[in-house]
């Protein structure tokens, strides 16, 4: 957790600092990212930042929350927008669609994320991963929650398993932008929006199957 100095920093100063963590993290990962380069590009001496942080995990933990936290703000109109007036699946493919977006057009976030989940230390990607995911389900778990009550998914459903299932494809999605050829066959990147839309509609068929009420 960042110190006491680190919270009497002018917010401006704290952006600098994180923004150039993000960069360099999000550009070289955890084992090879350079604590010199992100001192040099925040405009700080090296030394403070052993000031505003117990060390370079620490401040890697804290660049994958607040990363996960700036995605789950600009998320919060799909995660709250959910009610019931249009199928649930369509409101999903449509977050996924913003999903998509958002990282296409966040390069820092992007890689910060592809940062998290490629970590090769088993220690340093849990202690990142575990806080990011929970962000992640405060979003989530409602989102499901709700469409159970709606009707839209199954009573019975098992949303445990559900979220699991995202909090797998998520990530996935926001570096296959990136990434041509990630995403498998079915292609997400460099298509025509009605293309992409029904392939999203094509993934979450399957994705779904097993949580929505059967037909009569």
């Amino acid at each position: 957790m960042p110190t006491s100095t680190w919270t009497r920093l002018s917010p401006a100063r704290r952006e600098r600092v994180l923004v150039a963590a993000m960069d360099e993290f999000g550009t070289h990962g955890y084992s090879t990212g350079s604590l010199n380069v992100i001192a040099r590009e925040a405009g700080v001496a090296k030394g403070s930042l052993f000031q505003y942080f117990e060390g370079k995990l620490d401040l890697f933990a804290y660049v994958a929350e607040q990363t996960s936290l700036r995605v789950h703000a600009a998320m919060r109109p799909w995660l709250d927008g959910y009610d019931g007036s249009t199928e649930f699946s369509r409101h999903l493919a449509g977050a996924l669609e913003a999903w998509l977006d958002y990282f296409a057009s966040h390069p820092l976030e992007r890689g910060v994320t592809a940062a998290t989940n490629m970590e090769l230390d088993p220690a340093v990607r849990n202690a990142v991963r575990v806080p990011v995911q929970d962000i992640y389900l405060a979003g989530l778990r409602p989102l499901a929650e709700r469409a159970v009550e709606t009707g839209d998914l199954r009573e019975d459903a098992d949303v445990d398993a559900l979220l699991s299932l995202l909090l797998v494809l998520l990530p996935h999605l926001a570096l296959a932008v990136h990434t041509p050829g990630l995403e498998g066959p079915v292609r997400l990147v460099g298509e025509h929006p009605e293309v992409r839309r029904a392939n999203i509609a094509r993934l979450l068929g399957p994705l779904l199957a097993d949580f929505v009420p059967k037909g009569p």
